[in-house]
């Protein structure tokens, strides 16, 4: 892309950004709703050299790893700049990181140095402090905080490196100088289904070439807002990509999205399948409340929209073939699909402009696009914003991945996908259980089209592998190949769809990843439970499927001669969430988002050879086939618990 930077190493990114945009801003900070204070390439980078010496000289070497724990803010970026200028990798976490997970990761990574956002993170490392022997220093970013004694302030980190480099120090471009493309640029420690973090180890390479190949036309006169936490890679990809075309990133938050929305008018953003879900249901709630005849007006404006996009759709290629489509049935549609699109469009052009434009000033009026991704979007709110002209553009991808696979694009928008695999990246699909070849495969119709298997994936972006992990490495990568462990199949339009998941990690639609297994074992240490599983791929929560133990309710004076009794027994119901929320509780380890909202009682046993493996796995994909209505069910009941 000629418009975008192309570089060896993010080091050289910055350096060449500076020195083709200089002026323009870089970020912007809010320091109040319509007030930002902006950073230019050319400030940012100087600084980012003055903290890379400063690092230098607090002993960071090449290709060590510093951490960096911290949700968004500007200091966050600099920090990322100074180490990527010294030649070393970060190693970022948020500021929820529990205190396990801190000495996990420190110890692992080896972290000397780290760069802490708040005082409760600095006083709670420092209280560590016993179990960390090779961390030796510390920043603090907050400006606003005071530093603990033997900590230092970020600003005075910079400011011994501004005077170093005024006399004459060059550390930092010679470290940059010595980057080579496969050294790491990050490593991000992501959860395990055995409870301990695995470190993704991504490449500048990785980085460098997501930068190069999403799809996408943008300049330095785009506005990108910044929502998504900063440390998660796909927040951190897109804050790359913009920096690569010179556009200005404005730091917001979920508390302060819809002000910055209206405010800022973006052009572009990253976002999650919540973000979108919250605000359809704030539009839809504003409908409702209105004055009937406004009512009367959207839902017409919708009608219209949904019937000429269906159209648009249907002349551009792009509604979903899940099947292949013989030559006549399309020229017999033909006449249909155009007089429905004459008819409605000058009805469509003056409800689109009164009454839909409305709905696209709440999100700032000025949005190209936004790629939603760290979870599935809903159908039904895909269609919802693609309809009203928002341009939705689903992706896909992993943090193995720096994190993009496949992503919709304007000129590939096909609703109910995640688009084809970007630029320079092979997506094969394979049989989960025996291991065959599905797609490409000439022996099935159309190349292996519409066959359902395990997505593997090679390309650029492909991480160098887990940290002091090579067993699992060479589990998860295989001749170059990356077994997602997710379930997908490729479209008649050549794009990805996903199914579901083939290994066990349930991604809330928050972006939120929760292990089930650990959740699972907590709760079969019950008496009263013989047999559950956990659900909640792409929900705002998590549920359960419990078969219960018959014979303990009867010991504790249940009066229930079957398991269908119990089922239908509120005292039972009411037993089995109490015993749930004891075993699962905070006070337990378990974080938030791992608080199992909603339950159901089933009344059969998993049972090997269907439901279960000959060592006693769950088959969770038989048990999501077996069980979609009570599933269905328990999510509709639970969100209507919520309001």
């Amino acid at each position: 892309m000629k418009h975008r930077i192309t570089a060896v190493n993010l080091a050289q990114l910055y350096k060449t950004a500076a020195e083709r945009f200089g002026p323009l801003p870089a970020f912007a900070i809010r320091e109040s709703a319509m007030k930002w204070r902006p950073v230019s390439y050319s400030d940012l980078y100087e600084q980012g050299l003055n903290l890379a010496t400063g690092l230098i000289s607090l002993g960071v070497k090449a290709r060590d790893h510093v951490g960096l724990f911290g949700d968004n803010r500007f200091e966050w970026i600099l920090s990322d700049y100074g180490v990527q200028l010294c030649g070393a990798a970060d190693v970022p976490r948020g500021r929820d990181v529990s205190d396990a997970e801190l000495v996990y990761i420190i110890n692992h990574a080896g972290i000397q140095v780290t760069f802490v956002e708040t005082e409760l993170l600095q006083d709670r490392i420092l209280n560590l402090s016993q179990e960390l022997p090779s961390l030796k220093e510390i920043i603090l970013l907050d400006p606003k905080a005071t530093a603990s004694k033997g900590v230092h302030k970020l600003e005075d980190v910079l400011e011994m490196g501004a005077m170093l480099r005024l006399d004459g120090d060059r550390q930092a471009e010679e470290r940059i100088a010595g980057i080579k493309p496969d050294d790491l640029f990050t490593l991000i420690y992501t959860s395990g289904t055995t409870g301990q973090p695995k470190g993704v180890m991504l490449t500048h390479t990785n980085m460098t070439s997501q930068t190069i190949n999403l799809p996408g036309y943008h300049n330095c006169n785009d506005r990108v807002l910044s929502v998504l936490p900063i440390w998660h890679i796909f927040e951190r990809v897109i804050e790359m990509y913009t920096i690569s075309f010179g556009g200005c990133t404005y730091y917001s938050s979920i508390q302060t999205l819809g002000d910055d929305m209206k405010n800022v008018e973006p052009t572009f953003m990253a976002s999650a399948p919540r973000l979108w879900e919250k605000l359809h249901e704030r539009i839809i709630r504003g409908v409702k409340s209105s004055h009937p005849v406004r009512q009367i007006l959207f839902h017409i404006a919708y009608f219209l929209s949904r019937q000429y996009k269906g159209s648009e759709y249907f002349f551009t290629d792009k509604y979903l073939k899940m099947n292949p489509e013989p030559w006549w049935k399309r020229a017999v549609q033909m006449p249909f699909q155009a007089a429905r699109w004459l008819l409605v469009l000058p009805w469509y052009g003056f409800f689109n402009a009164a009454v839909l434009e409305r709905v696209r000033l709440g999100a700032g009026g000025s949005l190209k696009a936004t790629i939603s991704g760290g979870g599935a979007l809903p159908i039904h709110i895909d269609r919802f914003f693609n309809n009203v002209g928002i341009p939705v553009l689903e992706g896909y991808g992993m943090t193995e991945t720096s994190p993009v696979i496949s992503v919709r694009s304007l000129n590939n928008l096909v609703v109910g996908t995640v688009g084809p695999p970007v630029q320079g990246t092979e997506v094969k699909i394979v049989d989960p259980e025996t291991g065959e070849l599905l797609y490409p495969n000439a022996a099935y119709p159309d190349n292996g089209r519409s066959q359902r298997g395990e997505i593997w994936v090679k390309g650029p972006q492909v991480m160098k592998g887990y940290y002091r992990n090579e067993v699992l490495t060479n589990q998860t990568i295989i001749d170059g190949w990356l077994r997602t462990g997710d379930l997908g199949v490729i479209t008649h339009n050549d794009c990805l769809k996903i199914l579901g998941r083939c290994k066990a990690t349930i991604v809330l639609s928050s972006g939120e990843n929760v292990e089930p297994e650990p959740l699972e074992m907590r709760l079969q240490q019950s008496q009263f439970i013989d047999q559950c599983m956990i659900v909640g791929q792409d929900q705002k929560f998590i549920g359960a499927l419990i078969v219960p133990v018959l014979v303990e309710f009867q010991k504790s004076g249940f009066e229930a001669k079957t398991v269908e009794d119990l089922v239908r027994n509120p005292l039972a119901q009411k037993f089995i969430r109490e015993e749930i929320r004891r075993m699962t509780s905070t006070s337990n380890g378990f974080k938030s988002y791992e608080q199992i909202r909603d339950f159901r009682l089933l009344t059969d046993q998993f049972e090997v050879g269907t439901e279960l493996t000959n060592l006693y796995k769950i088959k969770r994909h038989i048990v999501e086939n077996k069980y979609p209505h009570v599933i269905g069910e328990l999510f509709s009941n639970g969100l209507a618990k919520q309001k």
